[in-house]
């Protein structure tokens, strides 16, 4: 059984680990046998949601699993741990990603100042200037290269 100080750390490290999860289901997965929902996402359309929505769906129930689990059967709460890591990376995904990437909240309106936020902003655009299977790059979320500053 964890302590509360175990529990926030393995969180936080989950979070972080996240990216490079989920960098690889975008590039292997998303843009792999499953591309059929995910090419909803490289299409222009006027809808609110998509059929790739349903990745954070499978995200979403994994982690709510696992905290339910984690706080049931208290032996397991290394699993509230995990659950908590994998809803901070998917809360700080649908910032980045759906709000100040895509605005799919119209109402809520951020002007990015950061250079490393426009840096994510800037890479997730190459990334959409595909919209094929396999002619992509940028395939991260939170973490975005050197490579994508506006004077690179």
């Amino acid at each position: 059984m964890l302590s509360l100080w175990q529990i926030i750390c393995v969180s936080i490290l989950t979070a972080i680990f996240m990216e490079g999860v989920a960098w690889f289901t975008h590039k292997y997965i998303m843009h792999g046998f499953l591309w059929f929902l995910h090419k909803s996402h490289h299409t222009n359309h006027n809808h609110t949601l998509e059929v790739n929505d349903i990745f954070a769906v499978i995200f979403s129930v994994q982690s709510m699993v696992m905290i339910i689990v984690g706080i049931t059967y208290p032996k397991w709460n290394i699993l509230l741990a995990l659950g908590i890591g994998i809803s901070l990376y998917g809360i700080m995904y649908a910032i980045f990603h759906d709000i100040l990437t895509h605005n799919r909240i119209p109402f809520i309106k951020i002007k990015v100042k950061s250079a490393y936020l426009k840096r994510i902003v800037r890479a997730h655009g190459v990334h959409h200037r595909s919209h094929k299977k396999n002619d992509s790059e940028a395939y991260g979320f939170l973490y975005a290269p050197k490579k994508y500053d506006k004077n690179n």
